[in-house]
């Protein structure tokens, strides 16, 4: 299961996803994840996976990486479906048993929101599986700069934010490591109930921390013997600059926002 966590991990490629500008790729996703939450019916969640899928094919990442990093949250989903199918009520009835109504209504809430937060996850890994974690640094630092006026540390933050990311896929490979040295010495991580589950996993806590708190200690090092100083006066082998490119993908963007808000209108008034 822990494989199945692709957050934080770039992809790299020479596809046009991959060679969008970073800044352009941030504000896309801020786009695709607002479009995603104005969707409404059936034409407009359509839309949105058909943007997905596009995405998907432009940037050439397997079907199989993203249906592994969709792993982890089949839980979260399933419990999703389930608090809404019992949950929302609707004037169609389709079953009906003492205290338990599934209506329509709730079926067709469940299929939706269940959908959302599949092609929500999906479509923020990709400014990850597409942008390596530089270049998502000095993307956002480029976005917040302005924000540097009234004195807040925009690098630093940029800077922390990468790293956490970039973390995630380090942490998991050693808690992996950690879980299969464990089971070498006779630990046992996957028979009995939840409970049993949960403390068997409690002995991994104290060495993965020890082995987070090492690796910042050395990367604290390492920055320190380079000279780092944080975003004052410092330059940068490749400077970001916009191609067309960019400015086609952010009209495509808007496109699609405003795609989704007249599919919105047009099935409120056909109501």
């Amino acid at each position: 299961m822990l494989n199945d966590i692709t957050l934080g991990q770039f992809f790299p490629g020479k596809t046009v996803v991959h060679r969008l500008d970073p800044r352009v790729k941030l504000v896309l996703t801020v786009f695709y994840i607002a479009a995603l939450f104005f969707a409404k019916g059936v034409f407009g969640y359509a839309l949105m996976f058909v943007t997905l899928l596009t995405c998907l094919a432009l940037s050439r990442i397997k079907p199989k990486t993203v249906l592994r990093g969709l792993r982890p949250i089949i839980i979260i989903i399933m419990f999703t479906v389930v608090l809404n199918i019992f949950f929302v009520r609707g004037e169609t009835v389709l079953l009906e048993y003492y205290f338990i109504v599934i209506t329509q209504e709730g079926l067709f809430t469940a299929l939706f929101m269940a959908s959302r937060l599949m092609m929500l996850i999906v479509g923020t890994f990709m400014l990850t599986y597409t942008t390596s974690p530089i270049a998502l640094t000095d993307g956002i630092e480029r976005i917040l700069s302005p924000l540097k006026r009234i004195r807040l540390p925009i690098h630093e933050l940029a800077m922390m934010m990468s790293i956490a990311l970039r973390f995630i896929p380090t942490l998991i490979e050693e808690t992996s490591k950690t879980m299969s040295a464990q089971k070498a010495r006779g630990a046992d991580f996957e028979t009995g109930g939840l409970i049993k589950r949960a403390k068997a996993i409690l002995p991994l806590i104290v060495p993965l921390f020890i082995s987070a708190f090492r690796r910042a200690d050395e990367l604290a090092v390492a920055m320190e013997s380079r000279c780092y100083n944080g975003g004052e006066g410092r330059t940068r082998m490749k400077v970001m600059k916009t191609a067309a490119r960019d400015y086609v993908a952010l009209l495509c963007g808007a496109a699609l926002i405003a795609a989704i808000v007249l599919l919105g209108f047009l099935e409120l008034w056909s109501l």
